[in-house]
């Protein structure tokens, strides 16, 4: 039967229009006034929402309610609640009230708050995102809401989000009004987040241990055939992958999900959705659906969805490019060149806007991207570096370079503009290749993020985007509102800004040694790994910025860094005790099985004193020299660990989880795959990375 996508898109979503057909005319106005301006929500007309909503949802067969929330765990949290409610004699009702609606209150004693809590202290609220619609998901309606404790902390992602937006929207409307732009009451930073992820054979990836409890293969020795013919990418989807994708299009559509593109990806068995734009908390409310949604239709199919970073050793792993933009409510893309001299003037001070934050904030930038699971990818052939940089392409640098040398921009029919600012009539999006190794690149009217890892949330990177640009548009504003001469001050800020920040912008080849040597001339961080980077979230620089503009407060700012440090300890204790675990369970019986076939057949040969033994003896000697070092990389990773999880302090224990366990984790794998590549299949009783990548039924 031929779907209406038209009426499909947004089916399960309590979204304006059904808003608009359902609500009395006063109470939809009111509720829209409380979206747009962020005014408080009266009792009664909470109450009139509830009961339309409810009304909506039992017609879709909804039977439950939740508020749902984004703890500080990397996944969503939702506690079902029924819409019965007793009568007597035996009767029900089906009920919700305004209050419900507008407010849960869950256990927040088990969710990660970093020293903001104590375990014995339960209560927490969630609070109604009024700006994200509610939805059905599973037979239950989900209410987008924000959550906090029982003191008003933030304990999840999507409140210093909103706070965020606030800081960004103010600052952005100072800078409007004075180049005459009265009539914008809003700005809205804006995301599109590509997603990327494997899609294996679910049997397959039930006989491997290390994939069901990490999300990655910490054994493996790499197949004959990788990514090295690069056929995979933009190749004929397979059948299996096309059945997953057309399903996981339709429920997306029906939550109004605005999946756009999907195709292959480089590495074998690999793929990527991406969505079109939308407001930034929308946009990480329509991402974590689309990651569990991802997960749920994949075993439908009998497969996996992997999410983790870098699944597979040798071949891609997995990113989330963020695409950030600012919008106003007029429908003004913030990023936007433009073609009047006006235009070209408000864009190139919110273009240097932004290279004055990532400069200023490079070090944060790099936090909103660490992770255990993530040292993996960046710096390999799919993912940019640890050093922020920039990319602008050719022609916007010209641009800001004649401006910088007070040169007329030699493209320009015009030479200069009224305010002396260098023109820029017009400026095709598209004047200038991609450059995908670079971590943070201009790509015509947004810049994208490429440095995120595809199981991330991209609230973290954006809460930073959104604050540091707010920051430096303060600044401006600042600056421009006690002008006596605007133009010539707007010139000079313009041409000052890029001055003092061009050394964040690099066009070229991210990968290459000779940048790693030139970013540390222009004195640009190099934070390589996690426990490099997650100390900056708590430097004086990074709590200044956040409490400034009210994103975090200064507990908020260090019980973030707590559970980040302490989810990187605890992601590489779990990886190591699963490798310490399969060695004994797995590999070593594998090993000793063919070792006493070997020796079995060796005896025999021997016996009959008329055979060449020397293929025996030899694979026999190689594989217990192998297997006794095997032995001691053991015995290496389990005295690593242990001294790791002794240590009192988490920065310590972080330090030595990135050293030494994760190099013993290292030495370990290195000699498993060597067997594995000598040990009889029948024997190993892992599948094989060809099995997982390439063999799905």
């Amino acid at each position: 039967m031929k779907k209406n996508i038209p009426e499909l898109f947004g089916s399960m979503v309590f979204n304006d229009e059904t808003m608009r057909s359902r609500l009395p005319k006063e109470i939809y106005k009111a509720l829209k006034k409380t979206m747009r301006e962020g005014t408080h929500l009266e009792l009664d007309v909470a109450n009139v929402v509830a009961n339309e909503m409810k009304e909506w949802a039992v017609e879709k067969g909804a039977t439950h309610f939740s508020h749902w929330f984004q703890p500080m765990t990397g996944v969503t949290a939702e506690k079902h609640e029924s819409f019965v409610s007793s009568v007597g004699n035996g009767k029900i009702i089906m009920e919700f009230s305004g209050k419900e609606l507008v407010r849960g209150e869950p256990d927040a004693s088990s969710f990660p708050s970093g020293g903001l809590r104590a375990t014995f202290e339960a209560r927490g609220y969630t609070v109604w995102d009024i700006t994200s619609y509610a939805f059905i998901k599973d037979g239950t309606l989900c209410i987008p809401t924000a959550f906090c404790s029982y003191g008003g902390e933030a304990l999840d992602k999507k409140t210093p989000l909103l706070r965020s937006m606030e800081a960004i929207d103010k600052q952005a409307r100072r800078i409007l009004k004075l180049f005459g732009n009265d009539s914008v009451r809003r700005v809205i930073a804006t995301v599109g987040p590509e997603q990327e992820y494997f899609l294996i054979d679910r049997e397959t990836y039930l006989k491997r241990p290390d994939l069901v409890i990490t999300g990655r293969t910490l054994f493996g020795a790499r197949p004959p055939k990788g990514q090295e013919l690069e056929d995979h990418y933009f190749g004929a989807v397979p059948a299996h992958a096309s059945a997953f994708m057309k399903e996981l299009d339709e429920e997306l559509w029906k939550l109004g999900i605005l999946a756009k593109t999907k195709h292959n990806e480089v590495a074998p068995a690999q793929y990527e959705l991406a969505p079109i734009f939308s407001a930034v908390n929308v946009a990480v409310d329509d991402n974590q659906l689309t990651m569990e949604i991802m997960k749920s239709i994949a075993n439908k199919h009998g497969l996996v969805c992997l999410l983790h970073e870098k699944p597979f050793a040798g071949v891609n792993g997995s990113g989330k490019h963020n695409n950030w933009s600012m919008s106003t409510d007029t429908g003004m893309n913030l990023l936007e060149p433009g073609e009047t001299p006006h235009e070209n003037a408000q864009f190139l001070l919110f273009l240097v806007a932004v290279v004055k934050a990532v400069d200023e904030y490079q070090d944060l930038l790099r936090v909103s991207a660490a992770s255990a699971a993530n040292d993996h990818r960046l710096g390999a052939n799919e993912a940019p570096p640890a050093i922020i940089s920039m990319f602008l392409g050719d022609e916007l640098t010209e641009i800001l370079e004649a401006i910088e040398s007070g040169s007329a921009y030699s493209k320009c029919k015009k030479s200069q503009m009224e305010i002396g600012v260098t023109a820029l009539p017009h400026f095709p999006k598209d004047t200038t290749d991609r450059n995908r190794t670079s971590p943070f690149a201009f790509t015509g009217n947004k810049f994208e993020f490429r440095m995120l890892g595809s199981s991330f949330s991209v609230a973290g990177p954006n809460i930073v985007l959104n604050t540091a640009v707010a920051e430096i548009l303060s600044q401006f504003a600042d600056s421009l509102e006690k002008a006596k001469d605007f133009k010539s001050t707007l010139a000079a800020l313009v041409k000052d800004t890029f001055v003092a920040h061009k050394r964040i912008v690099f066009n070229g080849n991210n990968y290459s040694e000779d940048w790693v040597k030139e970013a540390a001339s222009r004195g640009l961080s190099n934070l390589k790994t996690a426990v490099d980077a997650l100390p900056q979230f708590v430097s004086q620089k990074s709590e200044a910025l956040f409490t400034k503009h009210g994103v975090f407060s200064k507990a908020e700012v260090h019980s973030r860094y707590e559970i980040l440090t302490e989810i990187y300890c605890k992601t590489l204790c779990i990886e190591a005790l699963t490798m310490i675990e399969i060695t004994k369970v797995n590999i070593i019986p594998s090993c000793i099985a063919y070792q006493s076939e070997l020796a079995s057949l060796l005896k025999r040969k021997k016996a009959c004193g008329s055979f060449d033994t020397s293929l025996e003896d030899f694979l026999l000697g190689q594989i217990a020299d192998l297997s006794a070092g095997l032995l001691g990389k053991l015995k290496a990773l389990e005295s690593a660990v242990e001294k790791a999880k002794n240590e009192q302090s988490i920065e310590a224990q972080a330090a030595l989880y990135g050293g030494d366990v994760l190099g013993a984790m290292s030495q370990l794998r290195q000699t498993a795959d060597e067997l594995e590549s000598l040990v009889a299949k029948k024997h190993w009783s892992l599948p094989s990375y060809a099995e997982l990548l390439y063999m799905v039924k």
